[in-house]
């Protein structure tokens, strides 16, 4: 019996090369699924609206085509679908975009057909996934899902520069995230802000990032969080405090390989609730949130962890 399978495509996702090759990743998704139901994104927020409506329209499965702004926006509606109907739609990613990190977590084929046969022949896997609580671009309360790493400080400043450079799908994830994470860093003012995880005592810091990791990547290929784990129940919470900016952004290569664990300037922590706010003036140091590569707010904020409520095929 086949699945009920629906595809949620972002048209501009790697600049637009998913798009572009779409005839052939067509072809390759009849083989293995038989006929799709295929929607496409036209705006921030699209992926999320379709993945509900495929849900309510009974797909047993949805594929995200497009990096990981795209998976976290059909997770978030897929986890919305199941908050509802208590019916189970699992995700499947196709990963084409600037931000591949989530992907790259998973290990998953780089070769197409070899990805897709996969996917045809696993089994749905439950994994942990995040929600996060925070303050809009508005000032109003938001509250969304996410599935990899959301966090705050230089990550939501990194991100607002990524998703503006114009190079964005031109040159490569790793080498655009690098620099602007560096140009970034350079003018970047450390922020004051009060960090509590699950019922321990509140810790106050200047920091540069506070990173709280269902995966373990962020950043274009950054393993921010080389010891987490999608099926734990925990997030790794990874503290980067105030140092010399010349001095870590030297370590900052320490990152793409884990190695940064016994840096003086990082503190690593485990639980399953996690509140940062700012210390005194919200306007000085009410850092930027980043929500699996997008930026939407700010803090304060609220992480928790959702154990084993998304289903995950790959």
């Amino acid at each position: 019996m086949r699945l009920k399978v629906g595809v949620i495509l972002n048209p501009v996702a790697g600049g637009g090369k998913l798009k572009q090759d779409w005839p052939r990743v067509a072809a390759l998704l009849k083989t293995h699924f038989g006929e799709f139901d295929l929607r496409e994104t036209l705006a921030e927020g699209d992926a999320e609206r379709l993945a509900i409506d495929l849900a309510a329209q009974g797909c047993d499965l949805v594929i995200a085509a497009g990096g990981d702004g795209t998976a976290s926006e059909v997770a978030d509606g897929l986890l919305q679908a199941f908050d509802e109907t208590r019916r189970v739609t699992e995700l499947a990613l196709l990963p084409c975009g600037t931000g591949i990190d989530f992907a790259r977590g998973l290990g998953l084929p780089k070769r197409l057909d070899v990805l897709l046969k996969q996917i045809a022949g696993a089994k749905g896997r439950k994994v942990d996934a995040g929600r996060i609580t925070y303050v809009d671009d508005h000032g109003k309360l938001a509250s969304r899902h996410f599935i990899n790493i959301a966090s705050l400080g230089l990550s939501g400043v990194t991100d607002r520069a990524v998703n503006a450079d114009k190079r964005k799908g031109r040159v490569s994830a790793k080498a655009l995230f690098y620099w602007r994470t560096v140009a970034e860093f350079v003018r970047y003012r450390f922020q004051r802000v009060r960090i509590t995880v699950d019922d321990g005592k509140p810790v106050e810091a200047s920091i540069a990032l506070v990173a709280v990791a269902n995966g373990r990547f962020f950043g274009g290929g950054m393993m921010i969080a080389p010891d987490a784990d999608l099926h734990d129940g925990q997030f790794e919470i990874v503290i980067l405090k105030a140092a010399s900016k010349l001095q870590l952004i030297w370590d900052l290569r320490l990152v793409y390989g884990g190695r940064h664990r016994n840096h003086p300037a990082i503190t690593m922590l485990r639980g399953r609730k996690v509140l940062v706010e700012p210390v005194g003036s919200a306007s000085v140091n009410g850092a930027l949130v980043d929500i699996d590569g997008e930026s939407p707010g700010r803090i304060p904020a609220t992480f928790e962890m959702l154990p084993g409520a998304l289903t995950l095929r790959y």
